[in-house]
């Protein structure tokens, strides 16, 4: 297995946010040269990418023009499921396989979503608030519940998307007892549990996760209509992309007592567009895209990233996302 001769990583900020909390030693064997940046901006892409055979990146485009201007590429890694940032068709046609790093997050947002779930229906944080506050102390009885609680057993949940990540939210909320229905755009084999329409899984469900990639057929699925036809009691769940929820709309249901809550780890725009309608709305959760940030689960991502590299020097590339 030969080695790479200049291997460049574009964005390592995305990855690690501590220093040294990860380390590249695992790329050593396999390149000649390691060119690390923390950030590339747009107009630094190809003079950061110089001669490098090999290009590892998060969230930086790689177009057209940053191929054309860049002729020595020979392998993009992308170090996220993810892969919209790199344009497909022309690396394909330069012969430059893309390789992506697969369902690395898979129990990480699984773990999210029930985090949110459970925040929802136990009120632990906002209990605990309360002890601090001193109000237990002057409850008239033993036990204070000003807040409603509510059992996850026999609730419904509603998973749109069944890919690998859709798949373990609905396994974990089974075993904890609730009815879970699926909406996925194909049917899945061997799925255990009902695949309905869109329609008819709003209108059953207690809690809405999705977990659908952005596409032109999901692009603001959860807008105005959808919403209407969620029950007042519900609650919203999305850590797929920012772009599948209309902001605005899902800002008005919740400011309007349409819906209970909403629990959101992407937005439209990244970092957060302080303009957004939803950064005040009712009930509404926002945390930071951290579905994904698990120490373990960045260097499964790592692992994966440099598992792919090294098949491609071998002869026997995987995780290939644009059909070389």
């Amino acid at each position: 297995m030969y080695k790479a001769d200049q291997l460049v990583i574009l964005d390592w900020a995305t990855m690690s946010y501590h220093k040294d909390e990860l380390s590249l030693r695992g790329f050593a064997s396999l390149a000649q040269n390691i060119d690390v940046h923390l950030r590339t901006a747009a107009e630094d892409t190809v003079s950061n990418i110089g001669n490098a055979d090999v290009v590892l990146c998060n969230k930086v485009l790689i177009t057209r023009e940053v191929l054309e201007a860049c002729p020595n590429i020979k392998y993009i890694g992308v170090l996220a499921t993810g892969f919209n940032n790199v344009d497909l068709e022309a690396a394909k046609e330069r012969g430059i396989p893309v390789c992506n790093a697969g369902s690395y997050s898979t129990d990480a947002v699984t773990q999210l979503v029930f985090a949110y779930i459970f925040d929802h229906f136990q009120r632990v944080a906002l209990y605990s608030m309360d002890v601090r506050l001193g109000k237990w102390e002057s409850a008239p009885t033993f036990s204070y519940f000003p807040y409603p609680t509510g059992e996850l057993r026999a609730k419904t949940i509603a998973v749109i998307g069944y890919g690998h990540i859709g798949r373990s939210v609905a396994k974990i909320a089974s075993a904890f007892g609730m009815s879970v229905v699926v909406h996925t755009r194909t049917e899945p084999e061997n799925c255990p549990f009902p695949v309905v329409s869109l329609e008819q899984a709003l209108r059953s469900a207690d809690v809405v996760t999705v977990h659908c990639p952005l596409t032109e057929e999901t692009r603001g699925l959860i807008c105005k209509r959808t919403l209407a036809l969620m029950k007042e009691s519900a609650i919203l769940i999305n850590t797929s992309r920012g772009g599948t929820v209309v902001e605005q709309d899902l800002a008005d249901a919740l400011n309007h007592n349409m819906l209970a809550a909403a629990y959101l780890d992407v937005l439209e725009h990244e970092p957060m567009d302080g303009e957004t309608p939803l950064k005040y709305a009712k009930n509404c959760v926002i945390t930071p895209h951290i579905g994904w940030t698990p120490l373990e689960t960045r260097k499964r991502l790592l692992d994966i990233t440099e598992d792919n590299l090294r098949g491609w020097l071998g002869g026997n590339p995987q995780h290939i996302v644009n059909g070389l």
